[in-house]
């Protein structure tokens, strides 16, 4: 799809467009909700502009690519418009996350308790990632508990900012970098 013109003045009173052409508020938990998976998808780009070729990063370019899917779900009001086929996650991209989660802990040694994000920029951009994924999520059953929305999206982005938390780990531990563990003044 060609970009022909950037933009419309149609957004300039705090208005937007759904997928089907229903007009809602900027303010709305939608666009909260698609707005978060976007802001997610944009620091995804960072951390892969940080990492070097490999699979992670072509796990994450994937990962983008389900995220337009979700976006579009998320833009749809399905109680008045039919989703588009490209709204759909395709077929078994949660259960491939878990297999990415399952796959990194077998690498890992044990794990010692609570840590605090941080050890490497990549790890730590991992983590930024991990956060805003779980917001997006929030803003998602928010918005399920006032409109419907596909389960396959919930369940993805509840099992994406797991795959974010064991990423950020790895990276760490491939770069050598302990993880700094929390401390529990309470003990």
């Amino acid at each position: 799809m060609k970009i022909t013109k950037v933009y419309t003045r149609r957004g300039d009173k705090g208005q937007t467009s759904l997928v089907g052409g229903k007009r809602v508020s900027k303010s709305s938990v939608r666009l909260e909700s698609y707005g978060t998976v976007d802001e997610l998808s944009a620091n995804m780009g960072m951390l892969i502009a940080m990492l070097p070729e490999g699979h992670e990063k072509e796990m994450l370019f994937r990962i983008q690519n389900n995220l337009f899917n979700v976006c579009t779900n998320l833009a749809t009001d399905q109680e008045d418009t039919p989703l588009y086929p490209s709204a759909h996650l395709p077929e078994g991209e949660t259960e491939l996350l878990e297999h990415e989660v399952d796959q990194i802990m077998k690498e890992l040694p044990e794990a010692q308790g609570f840590i605090l994000p941080g050890g490497t920029c990549e790890a730590a951009q991992a983590h930024i990632c991990r956060t805003i994924c779980r917001r997006a999520e929030r803003r998602i059953v928010a918005l399920a508990e006032e409109s419907m929305v596909s389960p396959e999206v919930q369940e993805y982005i509840n099992r994406l900012s797991d795959y974010f938390f064991v990423l950020a780990k790895k990276l760490n531990f491939l770069a050598g970098k302990s993880e700094k563990i929390w401390i529990n003044a309470c003990k």
